[in-house]
């Protein structure tokens, strides 16, 4: 093992063998050597971190750096300054973003004027021509409608006026049938006056005449359903009958019919004239 020659020792070192322990010393000596090798190694340690370090001289790029500026090279963003431009860049952009979008929309947002817009003129022109092709049939039908209701008006009040004519025609006409049933009698009575006025007047054919037309007559109620009322020794009936006087009559019982001085008729079942009688008591 070699030793170290005495100019490359560091005073660190030969202070620390000078401080080594030995056999004769006491504690307190030996103690007060190990405090001082550790102070001396601390300073052995600055000493070294010194001389590494490396002097900076100041060039002439430091002494002149705006002429330094103009003659460095342009670089492609890729270094420091291209990156602190790019930030500021990117810091102005997002402030300007921010002004521009309040509420965050973002693309949301209606376009600038620069931007293109999109024309919805065509596709708003077709919506419109829908519409109105819609319209025009909405229209039709509406029309349609209304010309039916219209027709539908007319027929109901044509059929209203009908039905009122109709009425007032069965009013005025609801004896035609009645009338000519008449119409013979009245040909026959007058037949028979001028039978009976006659000079050579004969009493059988003008009985026989009037028999012939009360017939008729007859037969002219029965078709129009009028019915003779004639209570002859019938019992008293308030309802047809209408009581003129009141007689005693032997082998009749109370209130029997003993006489009629007018006969009574009924329409369809309906009294039209009661018959007016004499009762006995």
């Amino acid at each position: 093992m070699t030793s170290k020659k005495p100019e490359d020792a560091s005073p660190s070192d030969n202070e620390t063998e000078n401080n080594q322990p030995t056999d004769d010393q006491s504690p307190e000596a030996i103690a007060a050597a190990a405090i001082d090798a550790a102070k001396a190694k601390a300073k052995g340690s600055d000493a070294e971190a010194l001389n590494s370090s490396e002097t900076q001289i100041p060039t002439e790029e430091d002494a002149n750096p705006k002429a330094a500026a103009d003659t460095a090279p342009e670089t492609d963003g890729s270094g420091a300054d291209g990156n602190d431009s790019d930030a500021s860049q990117g810091s102005e952009e997002s402030v300007s973003n921010a002004a521009d979008d309040p509420l965050g929309f973002d693309d949301a947002r209606m376009p600038d004027s620069d931007d293109k817009v999109v024309d919805f003129s065509a596709e708003a022109g077709n919506e419109t021509d829908g519409v109105e092709v819609q319209l025009a049939a909405a229209n039709a039908k509406v029309d349609e409608h209304w010309n039916r209701i219209l027709r539908m008006q007319a027929d109901l009040e044509n059929e209203r006026k009908r039905a009122q004519k109709q009425v007032a025609n069965a009013h005025k006409f609801a004896i035609e049938g009645f009338v000519n049933e008449l119409l013979p009698i009245k040909d026959s009575l007058e037949m028979g006056l001028v039978a009976a006025r006659a000079d050579d007047a004969d009493l059988t054919k003008i009985v026989e005449g009037s028999e012939l037309t009360l017939k008729l007559l007859v037969q002219a109620f029965e078709k129009n359903q009028i019915s003779e009322v004639d209570p002859m020794d019938q019992k008293f009936d308030p309802n047809v009958h209408q009581a003129m006087s009141m007689q005693e009559a032997e082998g009749k019982e109370p209130n029997t019919v003993i006489g009629v001085m007018q006969k009574g008729y009924t329409l369809n079942d309906r009294l039209i004239r009661p018959a007016l009688v004499t009762v006995s008591k």
